[in-house]
Parts: structure tokens; C-alpha cells; sequence
């Protein structure tokens, strides 16, 4: 791996880790005490999936891969991957799209999304987006990430401890862009007790992802949630697409 790589790398890295809470990876890793106590862990991390027969009322739950608290956090994504085919932008992708509301009705979820400065600690009253990863209709996984807060991201990871979510499978979610679209997302699949970035990082085409914290202090593993795409069309209103964030640090 060359040097280039492992900077990239490690950049991605520490734009990851500390997302919800998990605190900033600069020199060293300073963590970010996060609003919510440490879940029990299941014994084997489990992963709710829908179900591949139509009846996706009745979702199905399969093991998640091992997650062991002494692997390297969410380290093996590297932006310098090559991507396949499928995953390249669309021809018609304007440029400058980036996402900026997010919505989950069923869960009472509604967030501005903001660009995470460098160097900064994720902020409370917003989501905000992986930069290195995809926008909204570009083909890609997109990566939102937000404090396991109220207000904020929180109804996942209390969703995520009963039937280890297997209720949020078929849930809608929304994303709005600073074009003025609005994305639909079903959620098929949650995974908790996350530790790497394998397959948002993979993805060979659209894709949602959401990431919040499973304990306070900037604990590893995360809470990961998947959802594929449904459908995008204008926003009804032009003025969904741009709410006014209000970031504040977190205390």
C-alpha cells in the first residue's frame, strides 16, 4: 500500500470514527461523550434483513458477520478503491448535489444534513454526510451519520434492541438535495454491532446508509442501517429541500 493510500485511508478513517459520538482521530483518539448508556450486547451480533419473499411485512433475521471489539474500527474502507462500473455516476448528476434533510416519518426522524468541517467534532441538531462517499441518484452509498441523541438519531438504536430491528425493516426514509429533489429509501436491513465500512464502501449502486452510536464515550461498534432506493422526484416544495440547520456542540 503506498503512502498515498494510507493517507486517504486513514483520512476516511477518522471522518468515520467520529460520527455519533465516537470522537476525533487526529493525533490520537478523543472521545466525545455521547447522551445515551451503553446497550447490553446481544451475544452474537445480529443483522435484521427483509425477507426475500414479497411479504416483506415479515422480516427475517440472520447472524451478522463476527464483530469483535478488538477489530480495527471501521478501517478497512479506503476511498481508494476502485469502483465498479455500476457504481459511476450517473451522466445526468449535477454537480455540486449533496444531501441536506433527512426524514424517517415512522420514527419521528427530521434532520438538517451538514458538511462536517475538518477537524471538528460531529455537532448535535444535525445529521452529516461521509464526503468521500456518495450523494443522493450518483449510484453510490450514500453515508449519514448523527448522535444517538433525542431529536436526532436516537429511535434507531432504540429500534435496533427490539428483535434487533427487525421492526424498522420496510420503513421509508427521505432525503432531500440542495437541487431540490427528494429521494425515497426503504429500509431493508440493520446491522448492529458494526465495525467496519466493507460494503457502503463497495456498494455497486444506490444505496442509504445511517450510522449512530450503540454507547456513550466513543465506543466501537456502531449501529449501521441500509436501506435501497424506491423512487425521487422534485420536492413538493422547493423549501423542503433547504431546512435551516441550528448545529450546536455537543455538551
Amino acid at each position: 500500500m503506498n503512502r498515498l493510500g494510507d493517507l486517504v485511508r486513514t483520512r476516511l478513517v477518522a471522518a468515520i470514527l467520529v460520527a455519533s459520538g465516537v470522537g476525533v482521530v487526529t493525533a490520537g483518539l478523543v472521545s466525545l461523550p455521547d447522551a445515551v448508556a451503553a446497550p447490553t450486547p446481544s451475544p452474537s451480533g445480529q443483522v435484521a434483513v427483509a425477507s426475500p419473499s414479497p411479504a416483506r411485512a415479515t422480516p427475517s433475521i440472520r447472524p451478522s458477520p463476527s464483530a469483535s471489539p478488538a477489530a480495527t474500527p471501521l478501517a478497512s474502507a479506503s476511498p481508494a478503491a476502485t469502483p465498479s462500473a455500476s457504481a459511476s455516476p450517473s451522466p445526468s448528476f449535477p454537480p455540486g448535489r449533496v444531501a441536506t434533510r433527512v426524514a424517517i416519518p415512522a420514527l419521528d426522524i427530521d434532520l438538517p444534513i451538514i458538511r462536517q468541517g475538518r477537524d471538528q467534532y460531529p455537532l448535535c441538531n444535525v445529521a452529516m454526510f461521509i464526503q468521500e462517499l456518495g450523494q443522493p441518484g450518483q449510484g453510490r452509498a450514500t453515508y449519514l451519520y448523527a448522535h444517538a441523541r433525542e431529536g436526532m438519531f436516537l429511535p434507531l438504536l432504540t429500534q435496533s434492541e427490539v428483535r434487533n430491528g427487525a421492526g424498522m425493516i420496510g420503513m421509508v426514509a427521505q432525503v432531500w438535495t440542495s437541487d431540490e429533489q427528494v429521494f425515497l429509501y426503504e429500509i431493508t436491513e440493520v446491522r448492529r454491532h458494526a465495525t467496519d465500512l466493507d460494503d457502503a464502501q463497495g456498494a455497486d449502486h444506490e444505496q442509504l446508509w445511517l450510522q449512530t452510536s450503540e454507547g456513550p464515550r466513543g465506543t466501537v461498534p456502531k449501529l449501521q442501517v441500509v436501506a435501497e432506493p424506491l423512487s425521487n422526484s422534485p420536492a413538493d416544495d422547493p423549501a423542503d429541500a433547504h431546512p435551516s440547520p441550528r448545529p450546536v456542540a455537543c455538551g
